[in-house]
């Protein structure tokens, strides 16, 4: 046995600790101060991104980074040493945001405002900020308190817009060239929220909601007289995205770590779809829904059977919330002609991209069984949590899979491996983007030539959406198939620690205990449930 492997089974037996520590309350205490002052100081209502703000602020940053550096957290329990860990990931991202990837001047998709849905993750993909309007935590009609909280809400947003023309200096093409369509978007949205006011509207919620969308249209012609002069490149360079993974989202790997294995994972796909079809040659071909009813029925079926093997196969505790998280997610009927890649696959069986939606069991353990550490409590900050909750949902398609969803249904196989291809491909793309060695364009051909059987280019919407994404956000875009590596590493270290323990390995433990550790980055997870890790970076840069 390893030393590393022996210190994990001690570290279990323990529950994860052996010393208790000392600061934590201390910890969480900066922890507050840190959230309160990465959220902007406001000018005219506004969050102000101005350059002269972020140098006003830097030496309380500072102070604060200071604070964290100060504790010795060597003997605390792993739990408690991971949540410091977090505070300095997202000490970290706020640093590398203001000096490298600096989405308020670079980006102006960070000015979309108007956001009618939640996302299925703990918080929007890709920078957002600090004044959306998050249309869904409405209900309509609205009550006087509700009411206004949406007019100080839309206050904010013509001031912001405004302030935008000053701050988006940056000279990325691909980035100005896409991120126009996500402003112009805003303009649809609150004409839908005018809709869901209805009978509700009154003559000042008619009068802010005209002001934002006249604020909208304005940048949006401003960004497209600007256009033309931007020339520059979108992607951060393969030095600072190696150093971003490592110190900010915790991924222990480097941009060249990541190609080999998106390609991996593409060829692996790839071969494993081939051998699937190979098996399944006799097996009729399957039939895609074509009618609302036809869905509706497939959609069903594909729910009681992911809850009912899960229940059934032990695989994890199934909650009261799982149910109703996954049955409002089932989605609608939509016509062939106007299907993207993902409703192609759930027109065949939904059940393949219903696993991905363990994203929305999370979400509501997240709601109804909160972490009991503040510091895991939401969404951490910069879309840190992306190898986790992506990189699960990703890995959970494949891990049912192996174990036994699909085994009346052959054929649901094929598309786990189309799916996983679909990933890896559209990751491996994103890489190249950011090495600045392809065009957002390039990488989405890349994207589209590596998803099988043509789905990909069948509209291309998606596919802009995507690769947009991934440019705006590092990481984001190759997290799926990172995490999902990361999870495979972590249930085959729990594994063998549980097995070195004399004790039978029960797979619901395992999904158990990640659940309970909360949406936080799968390497730091990894080291609470087994004791080994690698350790996470601290450096500068």
């Amino acid at each position: 046995m390893s030393p590393a492997l022996a210190t994990a089974i001690l570290l279990m037996a323990a529950g994860g600790s052996i010393q208790a520590s000392e600061g934590h309350d201390e910890l969480v205490e900066l922890f507050k101060d840190w959230r309160a002052f990465e959220s902007p100081p406001r000018v005219d209502g506004a969050p102000d991104y101005s350059s002269a703000s972020f140098e006003r602020r830097q030496g309380d940053f500072l102070e604060l980074r200071k604070r964290l550096d100060s504790f010795d957290v060597s003997g605390w329990p792993i739990a408690e040493q991971v949540d410091w860990h977090l505070v300095r990931a997202e000490m970290n991202g706020y640093d590398f945001n203001r000096r490298i990837l600096k989405p308020w001047a670079r980006d102006p998709a960070f000015y979309n405002s108007i956001w009618l849905e939640r996302s299925d993750v703990p918080a929007h993909e890709g920078p957002t900020h600090h004044a959306v309007v998050e249309v869904w935590t409405y209900t309509f009609p609205l009550s006087s308190t509700e009411r206004q909280r949406l007019l100080d809400e839309l206050s904010a947003i013509p001031p912001l817009l405004r302030q935008a023309r000053n701050n988006l200096t940056g000279n990325a093409r691909d980035l100005w060239i896409t991120g126009i369509r996500d402003i112009r978007r805003d303009a649809d949205e609150i004409n839908t929220l005018r809709e869901l006011i209805g009978d509700s509207m009154d003559g000042e919620l008619d009068a802010a909601l005209k002001n934002v969308s006249d604020a909208t249209r304005d940048l949006v012609a401003w960004l497209e007289a600007e256009a033309s002069s931007k020339t520059g490149p979108s992607g951060i360079g393969k030095e600072n995205y190696t150093w971003y993974q490592q110190n900010v989202h915790l991924v222990p790997m480097t941009w060249e770590d990541e190609v080999r294995l998106l390609q991996r994972e593409l060829d692996r796909a790839w071969s494993s779809l081939k051998l699937e079809e190979q098996r399944n040659r006799h097996l009729p071909p399957m039939k895609a829904a074509g009618s609302p009813e036809e869905y509706e029925a497939l959609a069903n079926r594909a729910v009681d059977r992911i809850m009912d093997f899960l229940r059934e196969r032990d695989i994890v505790t199934v909650t009261d919330y799982m149910r109703p998280a996954l049955e409002a997610h089932k989605g609608a009927f939509v016509d062939e002609a106007s299907r993207n890649f993902f409703m192609i696959t759930a027109h065949y069986d939904p059940a393949p991209l219903f696993t991905h939606f363990y994203h929305w069991f999370e979400l509501a353990r997240m709601d109804v069984e909160p972490h009991p550490s503040p510091v895991r409590q939401g969404a951490l900050l910069y879309n840190i949590f992306d190898s986790r909750n992506e990189g699960t949902a990703t890995g959970v398609e494949e891990m049912f899979m192996h174990a036994g969803l699909y085994d009346d249904s052959p054929r649901s196989r094929e598309l786990v491996w189309i799916l996983l291809a679909q990933r890896a491909a559209r990751g491996l793309g994103s890489l190249y983007a950011h090495a600045n060695e392809m065009t957002m364009e390039e990488a989405g051909a890349v994207h589209m030539a590596g998803t099988p059987r043509g789905w990909m280019r069948t509209e291309k919407e998606l596919l802009i959406f995507e690769q947009h994404l991934y440019l705006r956000q590092p990481g984001y875009g190759t997290s799926y198939v990172t995490g999902k590596y990361l999870l495979e590493r972590t249930l085959a270290d729990y594994a063998r620690v549980v097995e070195e323990r004399g004790e039978a390995f029960r797979l619901s433990d395992f999904f158990d205990r990640l659940n309970a550790i909360d949406s936080i980055p799968i390497s730091l997870a990894r080291w609470e449930m087994t004791g080994l890790h690698d350790k996470p970076r601290v450096q500068a840069q």
